[in-house]
């Protein structure tokens, strides 16, 4: 099933997500709900709703944080997707400490993504060989990437690993991505995408445009899960 809601602005779309994040994990019949974050301008949004709204929701205590990707920058780093999280989500929040689990930027490349595949098999349910994550929370860059698989990168969305080490095509910094298989293989993937900029290829995925294929994002389809595309006006300016 995929569904698309357009909102009027990025802070009602932060709003709106951050309420059916909390129906998920309310409606998950399971004792452990395993959540993977992207990074990003959009999600800071979100975590600050989380705070605001449900800082001490009982919820936290069932929810395992996990991250899409990460560049190899120190936790401190202001490029660390971890170290956001946590300075404006998860240290103002009642979760245990067990119950996040992020990518050691810091670590030598090769190593921590057998490492954190490694924490990922232990830790998340697997279904027809591949872990479930019971939701992603994934955003697309101007050039329709998500993750971290670029355009001209799309081997990763078909690597029969759990993660690979991946750069920017422009300042070539490495980081650590979930491959297309784990993102597919989610019980609910969703996008959340704010600005003009996104517009375009907002179109192209959504709209079936010429460019379609190319674009990382628009391979993003679960398997026998659900998609949901959540952007605001400006984002979906070009869409009837």
């Amino acid at each position: 099933m995929k569904q698309l809601t357009i909102f009027p602005d990025p802070a009602t779309l932060a709003k709106k997500v951050g309420q059916q994040l909390m129906e998920w994990i309310a409606q998950s019949q399971a004792p452990l709900f395993h959540l993977a974050l992207s990074g990003g301008s959009t999600p800071n949004l979100l975590f600050q709703e989380l705070v605001d709204r449900y800082a001490d929701s009982e919820f936290w205590q069932k929810t395992h944080f996990w991250w899409v990707d990460e560049r190899m920058v120190e936790p401190v780093d202001p490029e660390s997707n971890y170290g956001t999280a946590k300075r404006l989500l998860l240290s103002k929040i009642k979760i245990p400490e067990g119950n996040i689990h992020r990518i050691r930027g810091e670590q030598e490349p090769s190593r921590e993504v057998v490492t954190y595949a490694s924490e990922i098999v232990e830790a998340v349910p697997m279904k027809g060989g591949w872990p479930r994550f019971d939701l992603i929370l994934l955003g697309m860059g101007d050039d329709g990437h998500t993750a971290s698989i670029f355009p001209g990168n799309l081997t990763l969305l078909e690597s029969d690993h759990l993660c690979e080490v991946a750069s920017h095509p422009v300042t070539f910094q490495q980081r650590i991505t979930l491959t297309g298989k784990v993102l597919n293989h989610a019980g609910i993937v969703c996008f959340m995408v704010t600005g003009e900029s996104k517009a375009e290829r907002m179109s192209d995925i959504l709209l079936n445009g010429a460019n379609r294929s190319w674009l990382p994002a628009s391979h993003i389809q679960p398997l026998d899960g659900e998609l949901y595309w959540m952007a605001d006006q400006g984002a979906a300016k070009l869409l009837t």
